[in-house]
């Protein structure tokens, strides 16, 4: 019996995924693996027993992913999953900008206290609120993972002109792509000419405060910034200052926080990307699907920290050694070298890295003696965590 624990909420669609081998239980010491969304996980330690954690969602800065790895625990992302949800609101972003409506909806709140004739007010009061249509306008689309592809795809069946940008674009990401879409490698070529920009990159050290004051000054004058992927991407003094000065006429953001709030050219929501039912059961089911392929398999699939590696099911397979390790020279041949002292016949084997660390999934078609075996890998430099699958 596997313990999975949850941390938050997580969706019934993707707990009922799990099997009768799986228990879900409240005690995270005991478990195997954890399912969790939002729930800050940075100062918490971990049991021996923890061999995975699946982040419901495509984010996990709030997850030691660099400490799990130097521990042997594989974090699992789920990329995609969400995507729809983010992208619809991002568009609902872009029609908040063109048409004013925030403005117009809190106008339109108070008429009853200010007027006895409300239709008249508004006839009256309305051409403040006048805004333009998204068609014809060219929306710079920065980022096309999952999400950047689905809003660029989206915006130009609205009619607007597309610009992508993506120095590392995948090649799955320009299959899904309308081949009508330009895509540019330098953000400076980008930024002159886009009337909207909406930023579609994960948070990391080389991405934080990546719009400055350098990439604000390249925007076209009075151009609107939509933020849906994660605060740290934007430097908020900078923003501020871009924004007083007219430099950018709006910034619409998921991601309030105590700078941005109140700003009478910003307009905050409450972090409502993937807050849909359907993005919460995609992102459960696809977290606790990866999570038992890993357990029961030994296969990785959206690790951020560890490789994807795989070699299928365990349906036929008598044993399967696998290990994670520090992508170091020669583990390879010493770990072929303790099979063949021991007489095992590898019937199948892959190894994948992933920068420091790395994979490697084995079967073997004899019977091993289990102890022997491990005792063996043990003595291996580098080896961080090696389990027998049967």
């Amino acid at each position: 019996m596997y313990n999975i624990a949850t941390l938050n909420k997580i969706s019934s669609a993707g707990l009922c995924r799990f099997t009768d081998k799986y228990k879900i239980v409240d005690d995270i010491d005991s478990a195997t693996g954890i399912m969790v969304r939002s729930q800050d996980m940075l100062s918490m330690n971990f049991s021996e027993n923890l061999l995975a954690i699946a982040r419901a969602g495509a984010g996990v800065n709030n997850i030691p992913s660099g400490k799990c790895a130097e521990n042997g625990i594989v974090v699992f992302n789920t990329p995609g999953a969400n995507a729809n949800a983010v992208k619809e609101l991002v568009v609902s972003g872009l029609m908040l900008a063109a048409r004013n409506l925030s403005d117009a909806l809190s106008w339109a709140k108070t008429l009853k206290e200010n007027t006895d004739d409300v239709a008249k007010a508004v006839e009256k009061g309305k051409s403040q609120f006048a805004g333009s249509e998204l068609k014809g306008k060219t929306l710079g689309v920065i980022g096309l993972g999952a999400i950047g592809v689905l809003v660029a795809n989206t915006a130009r069946s609205l009619g607007m002109k597309v610009i992508g940008y993506d120095p590392y674009i995948t090649l799955h990401a320009a299959h899904e792509l309308s081949n009508e879409i330009p895509v540019l490698f330098d953000l400076g070529d980008l930024l002159p000419r886009c009337d909207y920009v909406t930023i579609h990159v994960p948070a990391n050290d080389a991405t934080k405060g990546m719009l400055n004051s350098k990439r604000f000054d390249q925007m076209k004058e009075g151009a609107v910034l939509l933020n849906f992927s994660r605060d740290k991407l934007v430097n908020d003094d900078n923003l501020l200052g871009a924004l007083n000065s007219g430099k950018i006429s709006k910034y619409i953001t998921d991601f309030p926080n105590n700078k941005v709030v109140g700003h009478e050219k910003i307009v905050c929501l409450p972090h409502l990307g993937a807050s849909t039912a359907e993005a919460e059961d995609n992102c459960a089911v696809m977290a606790a699907e990866q999570l038992m392929d890993y357990i029961e398999n030994g296969n990785i699939t959206n690790s951020v920290n560890f490789p994807a590696c795989s070699l299928g099911s365990m349906a036929g397979v008598k044993e399967r050694i696998c290990i994670l390790n520090k992508n170091v020279p020669s583990v390879i041949g010493k770990l072929t070298g303790i099979l063949a002292d021991m007489d095992l016949n590898i019937g199948n084997m892959v190894n994948r890295s992933k920068g420091d660390f790395a994979c490697t999934l084995i079967d073997i078609d004899t019977e091993a003696d289990d102890a022997k075996l491990l005792r063996g890998i043990s003595t291996i430099d580098g080896i961080i965590r090696t389990r027998l699958i049967k």
